[in-house]
C-alpha cells in the first residue's frame, strides 16, 4: 500500500504552461505534474478576446466547466454550431469533435478543464483551416 500512498500530490497554484490550443494554462493534475494516466484537469483562464486555435482531440472526450464569467464555444466539422456558456456551466465535447473556445464577452472567463488522457495535449489535432472560419464568425457574434 505504501506505494499508492507515495504516489498522491498537491498541485499548487502558480505553476503555468502554454498549450498547442494557443493558450497559457493553469497546471493542474496531469501526466507532466503527477503521473496520470486516464485523467488530467487544468485550469484555463481566457482574457477578453481570446479564442482557442481550432482542434479535436483524437480519441479523447472532454468536461469544461466554466467557473468565472462567460464564453462561447463553436464547435462541428465547419463550426457551425455555437453555444453560449456563462458561469457555472458544464459542457462535454465528445471526442474528436472540432472545437475552439472563444471569449466574447468583453472580460475575463475561467474554465476548470478534464480529458479522459492523462495530457490535455494528449491526442490535439490542429485545423488551421478552420481558424479563419472562427475568427469570421467570432467577429460576427462579438
Amino acid at each position: 500500500m505504501s506505494g499508492l500512498s507515495d504516489a498522491v500530490r498537491v498541485i499548487e497554484p502558480g505553476k503555468t504552461y502554454v498549450g498547442k490550443q494557443g493558450f497559457t494554462y493553469g497546471a493542474g493534475v496531469s501526466k507532466e505534474t503527477v503521473g496520470a494516466k486516464h485523467i488530467c484537469l487544468n485550469v484555463l483562464p481566457m482574457p477578453p478576446g481570446a479564442k482557442a486555435m481550432v482542434h479535436y482531440h483524437d480519441g479523447i472526450e472532454t468536461i469544461a466547466y466554466l467557473l468565472e464569467g462567460e464564453c462561447a464555444v463553436y464547435y462541428g466539422d465547419k463550426l457551425e454550431h455555437r453555444i453560449a456558456v456563462k458561469a457555472g456551466d458544464h459542457v462535454y465535447m465528445p471526442e474528436d469533435v472540432p472545437h475552439a473556445p472563444c471569449n466574447e464577452s468583453g472580460a475575463p472567463c475561467k474554465w476548470l478543464v478534464a480529458h479522459s488522457s492523462g495530457s490535455d495535449q494528449d491526442g490535439i489535432v490542429l485545423l488551421p483551416e478552420l481558424d479563419a472560419v472562427l475568427a469570421q464568425k467570432s467577429n460576427t457574434s462579438a
